[in-house]
């Protein structure tokens, strides 16, 4: 991986955090796309500790805003560098209410600021093929069946936003799997895969008593970057592209994340959300 280049969104905390670290120790070049230089700088100096070649640098990201997301990929594709991996890792859980760019909250970081980040990175990561866009989605894309388009334009419903949660988790599974569909025969594969539940500041924003039943089933952050590891740099999954990631291996998402139907539509509609 020499020479390489990769960008990680939310990668100054959690499994975004051991990725960078571990991808930095393979010899990449790595761009910490996160809302807060102070929040991202110890992060900074861990990957500039690994050695005196290693090369990290901060791009601010804000998800939930579409002019930042469109700032964000400007500001790396003006350094004229091949990029090689795109991994969209950041998330919500909990929170409630819009963005700014108008869509359900949690929907609108997990899925719609990745997509019109993908969309703008796209051709570079053609260039620069072979290429990687992994994306960490979630088993919670089993807790719901569908999507209810409409709801995707309003504010979170659901108390705990655990239903939203799902569906932002199907729309990322089922925007890889269309993804993968438009780059055959390009060199870029696509991934999407469930990490485990983490012991992260992912789940700060959920109620204490949520908090509380996660603690009986985390696995540390370095336990839960291995999947995203393993597509990112697996000489194995080099060969495999639109499949659904657990436990370092493939496995068959839901009903509703096989829906080639359901991912054409959310591929349409979000591709004119984005403009």
């Amino acid at each position: 991986m020499a020479e390489r280049v990769a960008l990680i969104t939310g990668a100054n905390t959690g499994i975004g955090r051991v990725t960078a670290l571990e991808l930095a120790r393979h010899g990449v070049r790595v761009f910490l796309a996160c809302r807060s230089l102070e929040r991202t700088r110890t992060v900074l100096e861990e990957i500039r500790a690994i050695s005196p070649a290693a090369r990290a640098e901060w791009l601010p990201l804000e998800l939930s805003d579409f002019a930042s997301v469109h700032a964000c990929a400007r500001n790396f594709l003006a350094r004229g560098l091949a990029l090689h991996l795109l991994v969209n890792n950041a998330g919500l859980a909990g929170p409630r209410g819009l963005t700014n760019s108008g869509f359900e909250l949690v929907f609108g970081v997990n899925h719609m600021g990745h997509f019109l980040l993908t969309q703008l990175l796209l051709d570079r990561l053609k260039e620069s093929a072979p290429a990687r866009i992994v994306t960490v989605a979630s088993r919670a894309h089993t807790y719901v069946n569908g999507i209810d388009w409409d709801a995707l334009r309003r504010p979170t419903a659901s108390l705990l936003g655990v239903k939203e949660y799902g569906v932002s988790k199907l729309a990322n599974v089922l925007f890889s799997a269309a993804l993968a569909r438009r780059l055959r025969g390009s060199g870029v594969s696509t991934y999407a895969l469930h990490p485990g539940v983490i012991n992260s500041e992912f789940w700060r924003m959920l109620p204490a008593p949520l908090r509380a039943l996660n603690r009986l089933r985390l696995i540390s952050t370095e336990a839960g970057a291995k999947t995203t590891l393993h597509c990112a740099l697996s000489s194995t999954a080099a060969e495999e592209t639109g499949l659904y990631y657990s436990d370092c291996r493939p496995t068959l998402p839901s009903a509703a994340g096989q829906d080639v139907a359901l991912s054409e539509e959310l591929w349409r509609r979000s591709a004119a959300w984005v403009g």
